[in-house]
Formats: structure tokens, sequence, C-alpha cells
């Protein structure tokens, strides 16, 4: 069953508004950068990118290229933003934080449209205002600080006697280490304890889960990322194999056996980018086009996942769900 919670915030509109018909009015291709940390088949959220582009019009090999750079090893960002500057794209796609650094560091002209932005924007630099960027910087923030706590409340109510839980955190997310802080103080709040167990990737996930099986935690709370979101099948696998209960911050997890997830629809931010790409494309100035807060905030769990740990999902809780996977 499935039902969505739809929040309309600042500028709500102005995504919501289609853009004018410019891939009608102009016979020439338009040329879309994108910075991933992730390979295009496995993000989720260009595959939604791309689909939202052609329903706006505009179809690969029609009157639009892509040009897609990525790479998982933060230190090689700097140089495949720079490539991407350097081949005539109109506008650029960042993935996240990380990536949209890289891109504006590598430009002050040409556009850029972050799809999911996990930390503050202004904070970071990258926009004078959510509601007037001013700069070359628009696109989509998460601000996911006030969702720790949620999420802690989650595992409260399906893990019987929970007491500790180890938290997944990557190195290559800068925005980790407000994470860490604001799921430390939820947890405390709750009177539960908290291990950090980093992981950056495929080469080290399985010696994580060997220091949070020795730590004796009940849970696992994974951390939003692009490097652990792409290795999420593995992250699952493991979690059944210890038979430890894990939650996350972003639909893809529980598809893939993961127990529960809550927090903004990072696959809405990637659509929304794409209005804002073809909005530039239609003259638009991301100057003027404000920097959106999520609009979704989804609720899924997975009740194979909790039979196979001999959890039982209360009712209450399975009402409240957006998506239940049986």
């Amino acid at each position: 069953m499935r039902r969505r919670d739809v929040i309309l915030l600042l500028g709500a509109a102005v995504i919501a508004r289609p853009p004018a018909a410019s891939a009608q009015r102009s016979d020439r291709v338009s040329r879309i950068g994108v910075l991933h940390v992730l390979p295009q088949q496995s993000s989720l959220g260009f595959i939604a990118f791309r689909e939202r582009l052609g329903e706006l019009g505009y179809v690969e090999g029609r009157n639009i290229a892509v040009e897609y750079r990525w790479s998982d090893q933060p230190e090689r960002l700097p140089a495949l933003a720079a490539e991407l500057t350097a081949s005539n794209v109109h506008v650029i796609v960042a993935a996240d934080s990380t990536t949209t650094k890289a891109v504006s560091q590598a430009t002050s002209n040409i556009p850029i449209v972050a799809a999911v932005l996990g930390e503050d924007p202004v904070k970071a630099g990258l926009a004078g205002s959510l509601g007037r960027p001013g700069g070359n910087v628009t696109g989509m923030s998460l601000l996911t600080l006030e969702m720790s706590g949620k999420r802690m409340e989650l595992l409260r109510e399906i893990v019987p006697g929970l007491t500790r839980v180890a938290v997944l955190w990557t190195r290559r997310d800068p925005f980790h280490s407000m994470l860490l802080l604001e799921t430390d103080g939820a947890a405390r709040d709750l009177g539960v304890s908290v291990v950090h167990i980093e992981a950056n990737g495929a080469e080290d996930i399985e010696q994580a889960f060997d220091l949070i099986v020795k730590e004796r935690a009940d849970a696992v709370d994974v951390l939003q990322s692009a490097a652990l979101f792409g290795i999420r099948g593995r992250i699952a696998e493991l979690g059944l194999k210890h038979r430890l209960p894990i939650i996350g911050g972003e639909e893809g997890f529980v598809q893939v056996g993961g127990l529960v997830s809550y927090g903004p629809s990072t696959i809405d931010g990637w659509r929304q980018a794409a209005v804002y790409v073809a909005q530039i494309l239609n003259g638009a100035k991301p100057a003027d086009l404000p920097i959106q807060q999520p609009t979704k905030f989804e609720l899924v769990i997975n009740l194979k996942t909790a039979k196979a740990l001999g959890l039982t999902v209360p009712p209450s809780l399975l009402a409240r769900a957006d998506e239940v996977i049986e």
C-alpha cells in the first residue's frame, strides 16, 4: 500500500510550474553535464532525472546530449568537474554536496543544479540565500538533520529492548560530521547509546559489520550518502546475515532488503532538478531560482525482512507507512 504526504514549502510553485515549451522552440542540441559519485546504471536518481526531462520534451539523441562523469573517489571529482566545464555544456547537474562543491570551484559561469544537497547551501557558501541564491548554483536541499531523531524513534518502535545502535557513516561525505552529532543527541534523548562505525565503500563494509557485531549493536542506522547508497545491496545482505535491523534515510535500501527507511525523497529531488534544468535551458538564471527544500518524506517498511529478523512491526506503524513491502 502507498500514500504520500506532500509538504508545500517555499517556492514549490516555481518547481511545479512547467517550463515554457523551449524544447519545441529550438532545434539546437543542448548539452547537459552530470557529475556523480555513482555510475549511471546504479543511480536511481539519474534514471528519474532522465525520465522527467523526457516528460518535459528533452530527449537524448534528439534535442539534448548528456556528458556523464562519475567517480567514487572524492580526490578525482575536481578533475572531472574541470572536464565538464571544458566540454561546452550549457548546464551541469551535481549529484550531492561533494560534487556540487567540486563543480562550483571549477566554474562561476556555467549554471549548476544540485539534485541533492545534504548540507545548508548558504553556510557552505554555495548561495546567498535559499530564496534567491544569487550565483550560478541552485537546486534541491535535503537539510535532513531533523530526520536523525525520527529514525531513532522508528527503530525503538520496531526493535524490542533497543539499547545500542551502530551508526554507519563515511568520511567521503563532509556533512556526516554534523549528522553524527545530531544522531548522538537524538539517541541520548531516547536513552539509547550509539557507536560510530566508518565505511567508505565495498572495500571495507564487511570489516565495518564485523565491528558492529563486536560492539553488540541492536540495529544499524545508515547515514545518507551516495557512497553508502551505492553498496546498499551488500549492506542489506550483511544486515540479514548478522540479524541486524537496518534503517536508512533514502528510498532504495528497503527494496533490496533493509528493514525501514525514512527521509526526504532523493528521487523527487532529481525529478525537480530536471524541471530546473529545463527552465535554465529556456533562459532562466540559477541566481533567480530558489533552492528548494524537501516536499516529500517517505516511510517504507519491508515486512519480509522483519519476518526474517523475527520482528513484529506494530500495526500503528504500518498504518503510517507510505509503502509496505510484503
